[in-house]
């Protein structure tokens, strides 16, 4: 490498004089699922507004107007009561009648979102967390529940998992109960349910591990027994919008019969729990022991 002569200062390298950064927006959750858009740098001339676009249905759109706040800024909100269908929705900014810029994301302020405890009495619970895609833009992932099973603790042992969660929009009624199922057309399990009455719509269930088969095991709550409907067990009331890549729990090895069997709370894409289990090699099983 070619150094600069000792009495030449070092230069910071310049963007290119044709590099366009994209504008940036600022995000501020609330409790209730609405969100405060501040975007920075916007530019452009004309009326601006903020779009978001649904990835997986791109005619499913959300429009909001930007208007001035000062000091360079042009806020938009997103109230809790509009809803914001269950996906992936990516934002952007338009300016008049300029094509859409993707916005990059500024500072996200999720303390809101954390420990957050809606009342069990809430018709649907809408779940809003933006958060920053791995090119680097700003995007916001959205939940819509009506009724809803907040997964709590799990509590792992050797021959039984015990689930604690709590249930909004509906009660828990005599024939409440939980449902496993293995894939989706696979056999069902039901397991007992118990009412937590500590926690408003506070429940639990355990789960026996000698009850399980090699497979992917989702959860249903049935709040009202057979005729009523299923509630997806999911946790999404606090500030992570994937689980499955930060939550993890560690495998646990049930003997039972020959072989083995590994089983392993895991959190969907969804947020959904389910539980995997998977045989144990017998090579596995001795390195452990």
């Amino acid at each position: 490498m070619t150094r600069p002569p000792a009495d030449q200062p070092l230069r910071t390298p310049q963007p290119k004089e044709d590099t366009i950064l994209p504008p940036r927006a600022d995000c501020l959750a609330d409790s209730a699922g609405g969100l405060t858009f501040d975007v920075l740098d916007g530019g452009g001339s004309g009326p601006a507004h903020l779009l978001l676009l649904c990835r997986n249905a791109e005619d499913d759109a959300v429009r909001l107007p930007l208007t001035p706040v000062g000091q360079g800024r042009l806020r938009a909100v997103l109230p809790d009561g509009v809803e914001l269908a269950e996906g992936r929705w990516d934002t952007y900014l338009r300016t008049g009648e300029e094509e859409p810029r993707r916005l990059a994301p500024g500072t996200n302020d999720l303390r809101a979102l954390v420990d957050r405890s809606p009342s069990p009495d809430a018709a649907r619970i809408a779940v809003r967390i933006p958060y920053v895609t791995k090119n680097g833009n700003l995007s916001v992932r959205s939940w819509l529940r009506a009724p809803h099973a907040e997964a709590g603790d799990l509590t792992v042992e050797e021959a039984r998992l015990t689930v604690r969660g709590r249930l909004y929009g509906t009660a828990l009624g005599e024939a409440a109960h939980a449902e496993l199922r293995e894939g989706d057309e696979g056999p069902v399990l039901r397991v007992e349910v118990t009412a937590d009455p500590s926690v408003p719509g506070g429940f639990s269930c355990t789960v026996d591990h000698r009850t399980l088969a090699e497979g992917t095991w989702k959860f249903r709550l049935r709040p009202a027994g057979e005729d009523g409907p299923r509630v997806r067990l999911s946790r999404l009331l606090d500030d992570v919008p994937d689980k499955h890549d930060i939550f993890h729990y560690p495998g646990t090895d049930y003997p039972g019969d020959s072989p083995a069997l590994r089983i392993r709370p895991v959190y969907t894409p969804s947020n959904e729990l389910t539980l995997t289990v998977t045989p144990v090699s017998v090579s596995a099983s001795a390195s452990a022991s």
